[in-house]
């Protein structure tokens, strides 16, 4: 078992249960109480559509899963779902998901996002102007430019039509982008 990293996380492993059954016994004409252990097992097929076939129930057994090695766990079973739903955002056919999830952050929005070829794009954009608008907090002249060129569609246009600056090298060249401009 691994050392817990931290105060916290020590008592949360090692707190007593929240379930606690006692009861009287009689033994040899003398009562006792008895605590029974809480142990719980959950029978489920968590890998939803898995890609290759599992075991049958009689030949699986008990896997003990906690905080320390759930996203390993999580891993072994591999959990994917794969359906297809309609495209929204085009207007027109299906939008194919097929995802395997291998951890519990690949639940996350922005983790099925990245999943999703459609979804990533959009993600990538709302993060691409995201970092626009940090770039662009308090400076006024970069603001007024790009409502300049929202308003400009030509403008818009020809600069998205101009190539990206490309670097010059050499084979043993480290040149930096500052020296790349004189």
């Amino acid at each position: 078992m691994s050392v817990p990293s931290s105060s916290q996380k020590f008592i949360a492993l090692n707190r007593a249960p929240r379930v606690q059954i006692e009861y009287d016994v009689e033994v040899y004409g003398s009562e006792k109480k008895v605590e029974l252990p809480f142990v719980m097992g959950v029978l489920s097929d968590l890998s939803g559509k898995p890609v290759e076939a599992l075991p049958p129930v009689a030949e699986r057994g008990f896997l003990d899963i906690d905080i320390d090695n759930f996203d390993e766990r999580m891993k072994a079973i591999g959990p994917r779902v794969a359906f297809a739903v309609p495209n929204t955002l085009s207007g027109d056919g299906q939008l194919v998901v097929d995802m395997t999830f291998e951890s519990i952050e690949d639940f996350s929005p922005a983790a099925v996002a990245r999943k999703v070829d459609s979804l990533r794009q959009l993600l990538e954009a709302r993060t691409q102007l995201a970092n626009l608008q940090t770039y662009m907090d308090g400076k006024s002249g970069a603001e007024s430019l790009v409502n300049r060129l929202l308003q400009d569609p030509a403008l818009l246009k020809s600069l998205a039509a101009t190539p990206k600056p490309q670097v010059a090298h050499t084979a043993g060249d480290t040149v930096e982008p500052a020296d790349a401009t004189r």
